[in-house]
């Protein structure tokens, strides 16, 4: 165990665990711990790695002093972390690697290709669409023109022959007055 190791490890350690729990090389020979209020049983930890020493005793409780012990390295293998070495990748493999990535390639242009193409159909539907409303609205325009041109000149030739009417009307009378006067003469 290497020295940054063991500091992980003591940090790893709750702070109860420092004080309470106990590491005992024989378990049947543990001790069981009585709590009784507002004291700390010092002897019933064991633990080797560490060392406990009560400083003073006051009323407001107790002050410790831990001192970590230095971790001893005898009869431990040392263990040292090796990684697989890394083998060289075969002409196939290299090639199969090539291949996938060129299908890749592949896919992602046709995907590009794919999604322009619909852009472009997409976009040729609405200026398709965009004409075709143009030259209804213009086909409905020149309709309603036509239609409006047609009652006027119905209204106009209605209005004229009203008038002609009358205008001959109005010479009868004329004709009329004027004969009934010679008559009377």
């Amino acid at each position: 165990m290497t020295l940054a190791a063991y500091k992980e490890k003591v940090k790893e350690l709750p702070l109860v665990s420092i004080f309470c729990s106990c590491f005992l090389s024989d378990p049947l020979k543990k001790q069981t711990y009585k709590y009784e209020a507002d004291t700390v049983d010092l002897t019933w930890c064991a633990i080797s790695d560490m060392e406990v020493i009560e400083l003073n005793k006051r009323a407001s409780g107790h002050s410790f002093e831990v001192i970590l012990k230095p971790p001893s390295f005898d009869g431990i293998p040392e263990i040292t972390a090796t990684l697989p070495q890394k083998r060289d990748p075969s002409l196939e493999e290299i090639q199969k690697k090539l291949e996938a990535a060129e299908e890749r390639r592949k896919y992602r242009e046709a995907e590009l290709r794919k999604h322009q193409a619909e852009k472009r159909e997409h976009e040729r539907e609405v200026i398709l669409k965009a004409i075709e409303e143009n030259n209804n609205f213009s086909k409905m325009a020149k309709e309603k023109l036509a239609q409006r041109m047609e009652v006027n000149k119905e209204n106009r030739e209605a209005h004229l022959a009203a008038m002609l009417e009358r205008l001959q009307e109005k010479d009868k009378h004329a004709e009329e007055v004027r004969k009934n006067k010679e008559a009377t003469r």
